[in-house]
């Protein structure tokens, strides 16, 4: 499962409106222990999501196995579909690739799914365990669990600022706070993302090109037709590196269901200050991403990570909990998560 998760990660942000999921087929194996193959080969086949009209993972997994997956073990981090979509039910390949257990991560909470598959499997009489890898599969397609179950996308707020909280100077500039690590990894960030969103304030001020700009041999590494959905909440200037850039207003709960409806699981917000109060103070932030630098305005007149009303009283403070702390380079990536996230 661990192998079939990997695998799902070397696709992400490229599935969409799919989820990106891993497929590993173990031949010959009683207990899917990986035991020798006895028509020799390859001890594992591995598959994962192609982008929409293509093979799920499960089918590419068989697709690659051949004859050998017969009798053999199917392990994938989310339940194989049991409908007809852009391609044919994944339960109908592994029925007919002779697979006699079948190891699922997690349940599709999809309406067209919820269940069906793992039935559908069951009463043909293949073994079917659920639940392995569980917090690993959960973790990695949170964002899919949540558009599937809300309609909207999982929500990611990125900020940048010094160890005392500065984002910009009092004259503007704040390029650049972090290093470049930092950056790097805020680039592969907005490459696991199906939509970049920011405020019009943000375009006007910065220009941003809001692309995907990796070296060509990083495995996150995005093409001038791969790039995420950039989202302007305002209206774009003419002429903006933005664009061309879906415009968006109203309330921001609308602006999610709208970015839901257009098959977005996950979008990266990276606006200025009021654009991340705004989000954050509507409760609609799933994970928030902060690189800190050692660094130090010193004063109280640097422009702060967000631009509004905070909390009135140390009892309202906005509690989450801590996902990670990773080490970029001079930099500190810190990862928080909502509670009910």
């Amino acid at each position: 499962m661990a192998r079939a998760v990997e695998a799902a990660e070397s696709v992400r942000g490229r599935t969409s409106p799919n989820p990106w999921v891993g497929a590993v087929v173990v031949p010959d194996g009683p207990d899917g222990s990986g035991a020798p193959d006895r028509l020799g080969g390859p001890s594992y086949f591995v598959g994962a999501t192609a982008p929409p009209g293509g093979p799920h993972a499960e089918v590419s997994a068989l697709l690659a196995a051949g004859e050998r997956a017969r009798s053999g073990t199917l392990y994938v981090t989310l339940e194989p579909c049991s409908h007809q979509g852009r391609t044919p039910p994944c339960t109908e390949a592994i029925l007919a690739s002779g697979i006699r257990r079948v190891v699922v991560g997690i349940g599709d909470p999809d309406p067209r799914v919820d269940g069906t598959g793992i039935a559908a499997l069951r009463s043909a009489g293949i073994e079917v365990e659920v639940g392995v890898g569980v917090d690993a599969v959960s973790e990695q397609l949170a964002p899919y669990v949540k558009h599937r179950r809300s309609g909207r996308p999982w929500v990611v707020l990125k900020l940048a600022a010094t160890m005392d909280g500065g984002t910009a100077a009092p004259d503007g500039s704040s390029q650049w706070i972090t290093g470049d690590e930092a950056r790097l990894d805020a680039h592969r960030l907005r490459a696991r993302s199906d939509a970049v969103l920011v405020g019009a304030g943000t375009v006007r001020t910065d220009d941003p090109a809001l692309t995907v700009r990796l070296p060509a041999g990083d495995p996150l590494f995005r093409g001038p037709d791969e790039q995420p959905l950039r989202v302007v909440l305002g209206a774009v200037p003419t002429g903006a590196a933005v664009g061309p850039a879906l415009e968006l207003g109203g309330d921001l709960g609308g602006v999610l269901d709208e970015l839901g409806r257009r098959g977005v699981l996950s979008v990266l917000v990276e606006g200025g200050p009021t654009v991340a109060h705004a989000f954050h103070a509507s409760g609609l932030v799933d994970r928030y991403v902060l690189y800190l630098a050692p660094a130090l305005f010193g004063g109280s007149d640097a422009r702060s990570l967000f631009d509004g009303p905070g909390a009135p009283s140390i009892d309202r403070l906005w509690r989450g909990s801590l996902h990670s702390v990773t080490s970029l380079g001079g930099d500190l990536r810190v990862e928080l998560r909502a509670y009910s996230a």
